[in-house]
């Protein structure tokens, strides 16, 4: 990382003679959000010492060496507070090593003492990962696909086989997957831990970042299903994190709500419906699809979660929707019957439904799709 501002770059920040670094390159180089970096400043007193000649706010030396510190041990599985109480603490001028030395400010080693088994990872300066490309051993989320048992809680994440990244040659629609690649993103690491932080502000932010940058389908794909499977082996090992789980569904589908807000005029004169099987309680991945859906130029409607199928029956005859989809993540829910009651319409309409909970046996005119890029697909297709 490189100073902003050229002249006296090298020498000492204490002279008070040079702007130092900003939050954006000290944010690119920690691989924290320049929000959280703030929020540290904040909250711990733990930011940025010194002012440019034009008065802003810059971090020196001292400051970099400080938040490397805390950066290295909230990786470890200490606390916040915790960790910015220690990088504070004074260090004898002998100890002290250059702020960013080759290798250095790395994390500990995946089984270190102490470490609560919340995914760690060191890789927070780097890209958002694949979550099926390999990594290091205490990588944020799976390294592989996550396993519809490591998604099948009240998140309700699984598509059947899991809503698995799809091989890289399957192309999803252009508009549903933008390209990104702004500095300052965050990573599945980052934001599992914001999550369990219960820092609403942070998750906040990083999820409506990752939306407006990529897309809905990179999103959930990158992001959504790592932190999702880490809060469930959580809870599987310990018990734990019901509330961790509660909050970033909450942050999640408000960020989708946002974000579908700005989708474009509709192309299509009918809607799609989208509703969760009667009884069924788990509506994430319903608003997940609308809002991707949406960005394409579909218009929705979201019904929501345990929605009778006589109301959905209803909603059609109103409505007529060009395509009706509906999610079913567990068994109780997932009998294909009342599907067979659903009107007929005229000009037709199609009914797709995903879900890991759907029965064999569905009716021969309901298409099942297992992935989010094919339930997209399916809808799309009938658009057209």
């Amino acid at each position: 990382m490189t100073r902003e501002g050229g002249p006296g770059a090298g020498e000492n920040p204490a002279a008070g003679e040079e702007p130092g670094y900003g939050i954006g390159a000290v944010s690119r180089r920690l691989g924290v959000p320049a929000s959280t970096l703030r929020t540290w400043n904040l909250r711990y007193g733990i930011g940025p010492s010194r002012r440019s000649p034009g008065g802003h706010r810059r971090y020196d030396d001292a400051d970099l060496r400080r938040l490397e510190e805390m950066n290295r041990l909230i990786r470890t599985g200490m606390p916040p507070a915790d960790a910015a109480r220690q990088a504070l603490r004074p260090k004898p001028v002998s100890g002290e090593r250059p702020a960013y030395a080759a290798g250095e400010g790395t994390a500990a080693p995946a089984g270190s003492p102490g470490s609560p088994g919340w995914p760690t990872s060191p890789g927070w300066a780097e890209s958002p990962r694949p979550i099926d490309s390999p990594g290091p051993p205490d990588s944020p989320g799976p390294t592989h696909s996550p396993r519809p048992s490591e998604l099948s809680r009240s998140s309700g994440l699984s598509w059947s086989s899991g809503l698995s990244r799809p091989p890289e040659s399957a192309a999803p629609p252009a508009s549903a997957v933008r390209p990104g690649g702004e500095p300052g993103l965050p990573s599945a690491v980052m934001l599992a831990r914001a999550a369990a932080a219960l820092d609403v502000a942070t998750v906040s932010a990083a999820l409506d970042a990752a939306l407006a940058a990529h897309g809905v389908v990179w999103t959930w794909e990158r992001l959504v299903l790592p932190v999702f499977a880490a809060v469930t082996r959580r809870q599987r090992d310990t018990g734990a994190g019901i509330d961790v789980e509660h909050l970033f569904s909450d942050r999640l589908q408000a960020a989708l709500a946002r974000f579908a807000a700005r989708a474009p005029s509709p192309v299509h004169p009918r809607p799609v419906l989208l509703a969760g099987a009667e009884e069924e309680q788990h509506a994430l991945p319903i608003h997940a699809l609308a809002a991707a859906l949406g960005m394409l130029g579909a218009e929705t409607r979201v019904l929501g979660a345990r929605t009778p199928y006589r109301a959905l029956a209803d909603a059609m005859r109103r409505l007529g929707p060009a395509a009706v989809f509906v999610w079913s993540q567990i068994r109780e829910t997932g009998d294909p019957a009342p599907l067979a009651g659903l009107p007929g319409l005229r000009p037709a309409c199609r009914v797709v439904v995903g879900g890991p909970g759907w029965w064999d046996g569905l009716p021969t005119q309901v298409v099942r799709v297992n992935t989010f890029r094919d339930a997209i697909s399916a809808v799309m297709t009938t658009l057209r």
